[in-house]
């Protein structure tokens, strides 16, 4: 039994997917091939699925949802709200690895890179924990807390970790709601800061391919990874450009300066929310997925091109 908790989000729909196509439909044991997605209203993605519902923040039901799993994805997500990170993200973190361990489930956590510097130094698997925020400080915290667990043989998992996502469906990012979605309607796109820094960006099936990978990997537990991404990182300025061809439209944005994303966040808690990220926007975002593709050299990753042509209805 493979496991998906936060099963309604477009990872864990994608991965729900993959596991089905790639692993389960291909398991002679077919009780070892079940997939099962948990969320608090649990919707099926293959048709086979096992649906439970539950409360990550209660570990009673985390327990139950985790129960006669081989491998546990969490991939679940919380709205971009600081106090709800601060108040459930380590609650949800102790519930799953308390589950997995009474249950001798593997552990797959999806994280970000919250913790991370935001500067313009290449970041790896080893590159420090140094959050800019109330948000980044939470993810440090419980990526550590699962890395002491592990390191206690408490678990067995591993950290599989992505850079900010673009993709069909319905991919949430700001990459997404502030330069995809406008442009798609023929709307000016918003670019944050600068238009001249270099992005590196993750297309969201290819996360959950990758992560079901791990998953299904032996020797790539115990280990922190990160997931393939294009190296061809684009601007935003190329970004725009390349998406207008793709969707049909005119290449238009503005450059929203940090002065003004601090003035609507008086008046706006989403965007109060997420002005904490607004660094990485000043700098090249350098992300190597490097470890991942010299272990998975047959592992191509979706081209920024490609992966456009997709979102605008392309085949």
């Amino acid at each position: 039994m493979q496991t998906v908790l936060g099963a309604n989000g477009q990872i864990g729909r994608e991965l729900a997917r993959c596991l089905k196509r790639e692993y389960a439909d291909n398991n002679i044991d077919k009780t070892a091939g079940k997939i099962r997605l948990v969320s608090r209203n649990p919707q099926q993605v293959n048709g086979t699925d096992e649906l439970v519902a539950a409360d990550l923040l209660d570990a009673e039901q985390t327990s139950r949802a985790v129960e006669g799993s081989s491998v546990v994805y969490l991939t679940a997500g919380l709205p971009m709200n600081t106090q709800m990170w601060i108040d459930q993200w380590g609650v949800i973190m102790y519930n799953v690895i308390a589950a997995c361990e009474q249950h001798k489930a593997k552990l797959v956590f999806f994280d970000n890179t919250y913790m991370y510097p935001q500067t313009s130094e290449v970041q790896t698997e080893t590159t420090r924990f140094e959050p800019h925020g109330l948000k980044g400080v939470v993810r440090e915290e419980i990526a550590n807390d699962l890395l002491e667990a592990m390191k206690q043989g408490r678990v067995e998992a591993l950290i599989c970790r992505a850079p900010e996502f673009y993709g069909p469906g319905l991919t949430q990012s700001t990459t997404t709601t502030t330069v995809i979605e406008p442009l798609k309607a023929g709307k000016k796109a918003k670019v944050f800061l600068r238009d001249d820094t270099l992005r590196t960006l993750i297309y969201t099936p290819d996360a959950s391919r990758a992560m079901a990978l791990l998953g299904n990997t032996p020797d790539a537990f115990g280990q922190t990874w990160h997931l393939p991404c294009d190296d061809n990182r684009l601007t935003y300025r190329e970004f725009v450009q390349l998406a207008a061809k793709a969707f049909g439209t005119k290449p238009a944005y503005t450059i929203v300066k940090k002065w003004q994303l601090v003035l609507a966040g008086l008046f706006n808690q989403r965007i109060c929310d997420t002005t904490e990220l607004l660094p990485r926007y000043a700098v090249d975002n350098l992300f190597d997925s490097s470890k991942f593709k010299q272990r998975f050299p047959e592992f191509k990753a979706t081209s920024i091109a490609e992966g456009l042509r997709v979102i605008a209805g392309g085949k």
